[in-house]
Order: C-alpha cells, then sequence, then structure tokens
C-alpha cells in the first residue's frame, strides 16, 4: 500500500508541474496569437488597434495578472474548457481533439499493443533458440526494419501498393463519398484506409519489442536460477515463460508503457504521409497554422498520458518483481 500511494503522490506531483510548464512556456514566446491571426489574414496595410483588442476579446486571450491566469488556466482544465482553436474556429479545443482521438487510438493503439504482443513472443523464441535459423533471420531483419526510415516505409507502401498496384486507397481516413457513422459501409472503408498505416506502424516498431525481449532473455537465461529451475527437471516451456521471460520482461513493460502513453499524441509522419485524421496530423495542422490553444492541449493531453502509462508499468513492475515493492517501502 505504501509503494502504491508514494507512486500516486508522485504522479499527482508531476502533473502539477507538467500543467505548470504548459502555462508558462507558450507565454515566454514574443507576441500573442492575436497579432499572429491579424498577420496571417491582413491583406494590406497596418491592422487597427481596435481589430486587434475585438479579436483577442472573441478568442478569449487571458487577461489580468499572471497569477489570475494561471489560476483561471486551472479552473478551466478542470472543467474541460481549453479555450477556442484559431484553426477550426469557432469550435472549441476541446471537440477538435475529441474528433480526432478515436481515429488515432483505434489505429496506432491497437497496432502498437500487437507489434509488442507479437515482438514480446518472437523475441521469447528466438532467444531460446539462439544461434539457431530463426534467430539469426528474425535479428538480421528486424534490426534492418527498425533502422529503416520511418517515412520511407509510408512512401514506399504508397507508390507500390496504392499508386503502382491500385489495391489500397493513397490517403484519408475515409471515402470522401461517405458521412461519418456507425454502419456497415462506412467501417469498411475506414478499415480498408487503416491497412497501409497499420502496416507501416507494425514494421516499424516490432523489431524494437523483439530485439529487446530476446536481448533480455538471454541475459536472463544466464542467470544461477535458471540453471538451478534445469537441474531440478522442470519443463523447457516452464523455465521459458515463468523464469525466464517474466523477469526478462520487466524493462520492456515500461517502454511499452511509455509507447502506449505516447499513443494519444498520434504518429506524425506517418498521419502526415497517408494524411490520416489523428492526433498526430491535428497537431501538424496546428502548427501550420500557430494555433497555440490546441498545441497547448495536445502537449498537455500527451504528457498526462505518459506520466499515466508510467505509473501503470510501475504498478505492473510491482506486481511482476516484488522486490521493487520492498525497495519502495523501506
Amino acid at each position: 500500500m505504501r509503494f502504491i500511494l508514494r507512486k500516486l503522490g508522485f504522479l499527482v506531483l508531476t502533473v502539477w508541474v507538467a500543467i505548470t510548464l504548459n502555462f508558462i512556456i507558450p507565454r515566454l514566446m514574443p507576441g500573442n496569437p492575436a497579432e499572429a491571426m491579424m498577420a496571417k489574414y491582413a491583406q494590406q496595410g497596418p491592422v487597427p488597434p481596435q481589430q486587434e483588442k475585438a479579436l483577442e476579446l472573441m478568442l478569449g486571450l487571458p487577461t489580468g495578472s499572471l497569477w489570475q491566469q494561471y489560476w483561471g488556466y486551472v479552473v478551466n482544465i478542470i472543467h474541460g474548457n481549453f479555450g477556442v482553436s484559431y484553426s477550426f474556429f469557432p469550435e472549441s479545443v476541446l471537440s477538435v481533439i475529441l474528433q480526432a482521438m478515436p481515429w488515432t487510438l483505434t489505429l496506432v493503439g491497437l497496432v502498437t499493443i500487437l507489434q509488442f504482443v507479437v515482438g514480446t513472443l518472437l523475441g521469447v523464441y528466438a532467444a531460446w533458440h539462439r544461434g539457431k535459423k530463426f534467430d539469426s533471420i528474425a535479428t538480421v531483419l528486424f534490426s534492418f526494419t527498425s533502422a529503416f526510415p520511418y517515412f520511407w516505409i509510408a512512401l514506399a507502401l504508397i507508390y507500390f501498393l496504392a499508386f503502382i498496384a491500385h489495391w489500397f486507397p493513397i490517403s484519408g481516413g475515409y471515402s470522401g463519398s461517405l458521412s461519418p457513422s456507425l454502419n456497415l459501409p462506412f467501417i469498411e472503408s475506414v478499415v480498408y484506409h487503416s491497412i497501409l498505416p497499420a502496416i507501416t506502424i507494425f514494421i516499424t516498431g516490432i523489431g524494437g519489442s523483439l530485439l529487446g525481449m530476446r536481448n533480455n532473455m538471454i541475459n536472463t537465461l544466464g542467470e544461477d536460477y535458471i540453471f538451478l529451475a534445469r537441474a531440478e527437471g522442470l519443463k523447457s516451456k516452464t523455465v521459458a515463460i515463468r523464469y525466464a521471460a517474466r523477469n526478462a520482461m520487466l524493462p520492456i513493460v515500461t517502454n511499452f508503457a511509455m509507447s502506449l502513453g505516447l499513443v494519444v499524441g498520434g504518429s506524425l509522419l506517418m498521419e502526415t504521409v497517408f494524411a490520416y485524421p489523428g492526433m498526430g496530423y491535428l497537431m501538424s495542422t496546428a502548427i501550420s497554422n500557430q494555433d497555440y490553444p490546441l498545441l497547448q492541449t495536445l502537449f498537455l493531453f500527451i504528457t498526462i498520458s505518459v506520466l499515466l502509462a508510467n505509473f501503470a508499468a510501475d504498478m505492473v513492475t510491482g506486481i511482476l518483481d516484488p522486490r521493487v515493492r520492498k525497495g519502495a517501502a523501506r
């Protein structure tokens, strides 16, 4: 219990620090969003101060002292009010994010979990049969895919399978002739459009899980308790899964939790290349349009999701390795 309370207290502290930094950093930037929008949309001549003031009021830019702004910012976060998006005006930032988040969580989240499970299992198999044919082929192949530039794979898939073979669509999340709804044609279109992005994420991500698990398990197989388990006549499957793989997974769980935390931010390169309507593409749009409220909220969501994922990883590690709980209780 002390272990959980300690980790929970650290989580609350880091979330508060993240919120505070997210408030301070944009205010250190020169100028203000109203000036940026005026510079973008003004065709000629200087903008009258009255119009700039009206735009500031319309966008709901903060006023008052820094402490008043900070308190208002925290209160707005508690109420889920993150301001108005400049790119999708007059929609609120939260509504824009909630429209993009399901696309990212469904595609990037599911593929990340799939590549972790498959990569971990293949890593266990390769380590247990190290030096054999499968281990040699898997090590070379997935070392190559892990080092290969992410966007090259995406562009190659688009060129050969979409542009040349016409097997898949080049971009988008669904057919433009359909409207988003929970019916079979729309779901089929979403799945069809997500195949190439999913393949890209899977190919570039599975190598890290496989190689990481293989290397950790090989080190674990050299421990004394593994030799003792074998000497006692335990089955090879029991030694591999219950003893070697369980302990080798501890560092992998933390990396996997980090990957899941970053899922909320989407895959910027993949979603930009495929024009996939997820969080990564939304972030690219916000950067292009200098949409400060949207960017600020996206960064906050990503930071908090990573912190929550780390907290979950600590809990899982404490379950898998009781020594972690005992060390925290001292």
